[in-house]
C-alpha cells in the first residue's frame, strides 16, 4: 500500500508539473488569437470612446486584433461580471473605472468581488469632475454659492446621472464638509441633465468637466471649482476646492484595465507593456487630449499603480457611501 500511495504521489506531482509547463508555454506564446476588451457601457460613451481609440495601436503592440464588445446594464456591473467570471487566459479583459471597480462594490449586491476577482493591468487616463451651476444662480464665487445653498435650506436641486455615481458621492462629501443641504434629482443620462441645466430647471451638478467645458466658455453655465488636487489643463482659470478651503474632496472619472483573477503574470506583463506602448503613441495622446482625458504618467501605467488607486479610492469613498446609505437601483 505504501508503494501504491507513493506511486500515486509521483503521478500527481508529475501531472501538476505538466500543467504548469503547459500554462507557462501558453503564457510565453500569448497572444495567438484576438483579444476581447469588454466595455461595460453603451457604444459612443466616454469609456467606449477610449477603448476604440486604443484598439488599433494595441493590435500593433500585441500582434493580434482587439475586439471591442459592449456588455451594458446595471451601472456597468453586468459587463464587469462577465470578466470576473471569465477564463484567466488573457483573451478577455475589461476597461472599467471608479464606478465599476470602486463604487459598485459598496452600492450594489454583486456576484463578484471588485478586488479579489480581478488582476489589475494598468491605469489609463482620467478626467476631472467640476462643480457647475446654472448661470442664474446668484453667486459668483464658491463661498457665495455655499452661502446661497444654506439660505435655500434644502430647496436647491442637484442633478445626477443615475444613483450612486462619482458625482453623487462627491456631492455627499461636499454637503457634509460645508454644512449645506440640497435635493438630489436623478437622470437617466448626461444629455437630459445638461439640457435641464441650460434651461434653468436644475440648479447645479457635479459632472465630468469635458461635457460642460463649451457651455462654461460661452457663459451658458458657470464652474465654481474642480475636484482635483491641481487645476485642470483645459481650464486653468477654474480653481480647485482645496484652494477655496474645502479640503480633500478629490473626484474624477479614471479608467483602468483589468483581467480575470489568476491570469498568469507573464500575460499581465505583456498586456501592461502593450498599453504603455499604446499610451505613448502621439496620435492616441492627442485624441485623448481632444476629449479632455489626461493620460496617467508613465510610472502609473502598471498593475501596482492601478491596485493602489483602487485601494485608496475604496478607503476614501466606501465610508461616505455607507454613511449616506446610498444604494443603486
Amino acid at each position: 500500500m505504501r508503494r501504491a500511495r507513493c506511486g500515486f504521489g509521483v503521478i500527481a506531482v508529475s501531472a501538476l508539473f505538466q500543467i504548469a509547463l503547459a500554462a507557462d508555454a501558453s503564457a510565453q506564446s500569448y497572444p495567438t488569437r484576438s483579444i476581447t476588451m469588454i466595455v461595460p457601457y453603451p457604444a459612443g460613451g466616454p469609456t467606449d470612446t477610449l477603448a476604440r481609440i486604443m484598439a488599433d495601436p494595441l493590435k500593433a503592440a500585441l500582434g493580434q486584433s482587439v475586439i471591442i464588445e459592449n456588455v451594458t446594464g446595471a451601472g456597468g456591473s453586468i459587463g464587469t461580471a462577465r470578466v470576473a467570471h471569465g477564463a484567466p487566459d488573457g483573451y478577455t479583459i475589461e476597461i472599467g473605472h471608479n464606478q465599476t471597480h470602486v463604487i459598485n462594490g459598496a452600492t450594489q449586491n454583486l456576484n463578484y468581488d471588485v478586488v479579489k476577482d480581478f488582476e489589475p493591468v494598468t491605469l489609463i487616463a482620467e478626467t476631472p469632475i467640476w462643480l457647475i451651476a446654472r448661470p442664474s444662480v446668484p453667486a459668483t464665487t464658491l463661498h457665495e454659492f455655499i452661502a446661497w445653498l444654506k439660505k435655500q435650506d434644502g430647496k436647491a436641486t442637484m442633478g445626477s446621472v443615475g444613483v450612486g455615481g462619482p458625482g453623487d458621492i462627491a456631492a455627499e462629501s461636499f454637503k457634509r464638509q460645508t454644512g449645506t443641504k440640497f435635493a438630489f434629482v436623478p437622470y437617466r443620462g448626461g444629455a437630459p441633465l445638461l439640457q435641464d441645466m441650460l434651461g434653468g430647471q436644475i440648479d447645479f451638478t457635479f459632472g465630468q468637466a469635458p461635457t460642460y467645458l463649451p457651455y462654461v466658455h460661452n457663459g451658458q453655465l458657470k464652474a465654481f471649482a474642480v475636484l482635483m488636487p491641481q487645476r485642470w489643463y483645459a481650464a486653468p482659470d477654474v480653481p480647485t476646492l482645496d484652494e477655496l478651503g474645502v479640503k480633500s474632496i478629490y473626484a474624477s472619472f479614471w479608467h483602468g484595465i483589468w483581467a480575470p483573477k489568476a491570469t498568469p503574470k507573464p500575460i499581465i506583463q505583456k498586456l501592461a507593456a502593450a498599453f504603455v506602448q499604446t499610451l505613448a503613441d502621439q496620435g492616441v495622446q492627442q485624441r485623448f487630449k481632444d476629449i479632455g482625458q489626461e493620460i496617467f504618467p508613465r510610472d502609473k501605467q502598471n498593475p501596482a499603480a492601478l491596485a493602489e488607486q483602487q485601494r485608496v479610492e475604496i478607503e476614501r469613498w466606501w465610508p461616505v457611501i455607507k454613511a449616506a446609505g446610498i444604494k443603486s437601483e
